[in-house]
């Protein structure tokens, strides 16, 4: 595939770039009435600069109300695609746009056809899903119950020739199954659903999941969560009473946009993904404020952020399902201020094998991070009460077994501080599996950095 060399490709224009996909971010307030080509623009440069997919690589599509199918073009760098680059191909075959329609258009027909209820098609060759794909292998997504509950079963789909009618026949088989996302064998992966953000959910779900498991690897054997168990995960705990503002201080507005601008930092620095992680803030001695659940977690806006008075929740809004657990931790400690949970691959690879997470690395993994217990699955949903007990400022990290890492703070900062400690030193820890034995922080200068920092 031939491309135009780019000579705009400047550090300005660069930065340009990545200031108008921010802009982009704060602007929508409903993806749902984008217009379908921008709908694949903003879904395509969050694959892109995610790592998922490559310049020539992966295609994206969505079927119109009236039958006619958007999809993005053939042989365009997939990082710099505007709306203008976008083809139609109305339901008669009659193709409209500057470009050429995907190549692999065949598969998205196909999985049209056979599957009326899917509006939006994402293909995709992350690394990790690839490694899958060759190695003819599906993930297990019974590893976090977010990830089971968004993604579904995965299918799995025969070699064909890119681009051929038999590997859209193929595909789509697999999706005429009931499957939503597919590995496809030696090629990379699709997923579907009924909006595009739908499927690109799925991508990015399962793309955790994979690099998550691959990291696992190297600290020992996975254990996955039976249905019976992860089925502790659908309770509704979040359907609290609901009560209606009078009015939103200005400390209120703040912390908003604080948890906002925290939140998009931990999707940007891959500790979260669009489907998993929570932000509260405590606002006084009876409020705080968390993020909502089932929201995107790159689109969140300040209003969409959900305020918890005295055990009500703000009307019209769900927050996140770990609302009781925040709650009970901001009644049992006055000295802290925010809490986090996430999903962030390496960290999560402790808790998935339930390896024992050293912090004793380097002084600042100890200093923010201390002793890591790590607590069972049902814990977190059957006894909020003696996690918040097990959390405090002097154990500010939890690994929940098959679920989260847990962070606490005397503010955001701090609590995110340590989510980000955590996560860099669950990798630093992994990779040396191919370096040599871990040699820890001795005791003595244990005791030393405790003296020196005051954490006794």
């Amino acid at each position: 595939m031939k491309h135009t060399a780019d000579t705009n490709n400047s550090p300005i224009k660069q930065a340009k770039n990545l200031r108008n996909l921010r802009n982009l971010r704060i602007n929508i307030m409903n993806f749902q009435l984008l217009h379908p080509r921008d709908q694949l623009v903003a879904i395509m440069n969050r694959i892109y600069h995610n790592g998922m997919t490559t310049l020539s690589g992966g295609n994206l599509s969505i079927k119109d109300d009236n039958g006619d199918i958007w999809i993005t073009p053939s042989g365009i760098d997939k990082g710099k695609l505007t709306p203008k680059d976008m083809m139609l191909v109305r339901t008669d075959g009659t193709i409209e746009g500057p470009h050429k329609p995907s190549s692999e258009f065949p598969f998205h027909r196909a999985i049209y056809k056979l599957r009326p209820d899917l509006n939006a098609i994402v293909h995709a060759h992350p690394p990790a899903l690839v490694s899958f794909s060759i190695v003819r292998k599906v993930p297990e997504t019974h590893i976090i119950p977010q990830a089971n509950r968004i993604c579904g079963p995965v299918g799995y789909a025969p070699y064909a020739l890119p681009g051929s009618e038999m590997l859209g026949e193929s595909i789509a088989a697999t999706f005429a199954e009931g499957y939503n996302i597919v590995i496809l064998e030696n090629h990379g992966m699709a997923a579907a659903g009924a909006t595009l953000l739908d499927a690109f959910h799925r991508l990015e779900t399962l793309d955790f999941c994979a690099r998550t498991l691959i990291r696992a690897r190297a600290l020992g054997e996975v254990k996955t969560l039976a249905d019976p168990t992860l089925n502790l995960f659908d309770q509704r705990h979040n359907l609290l009473p609901e009560f209606v503002p009078t009015a939103h201080s200005s400390r209120e507005r703040e912390l908003r946009q604080q948890i906002v601008e925290i939140t998009t930092r931990a999707y940007d620095r891959h500790l979260m993904i669009s489907t998993e992680g929570v932000v509260s803030a405590r606002l006084d001695e009876t409020s705080f404020l968390i993020t909502p659940t089932g929201h995107d977690r790159r689109l969140l806006s300040g209003e969409d952020v959900v305020l918890i008075r005295s055990g009500v929740r703000e009307a019209g809004k769900l927050p996140s399902r770990a609302v009781r657990l925040h709650e009970a931790i901001y009644a049992r400690h006055a000295d802290i201020n925010c809490v986090m949970t996430a999903q962030c691959p390496n960290a999560t690879a402790y808790a998935i094998t339930a390896a024992n997470f050293d912090s004793r690395t380097i002084p600042e993994s100890f200093i923010l991070l201390r002793d890591i217990p790590l607590i069972p699955f049902k814990t977190l949903y059957t006894k909020v009460e003696a996690v918040a007990d097990m959390i405090s400022l002097s154990t500010p990290v939890l690994m929940v077994q098959n679920d989260c890492v847990l962070t606490v703070g005397t503010d955001i900062l701090n609590a995110f501080d340590r989510l980000e400690v955590a996560e860099y030193s669950a990798r630093s820890l992994i990779d040396t599996a191919v370096l040599g034995q871990l040699v820890p922080i001795g005791d003595k200068e244990i005791h030393d950095l405790e003296q020196a920092f005051g954490l006794v």
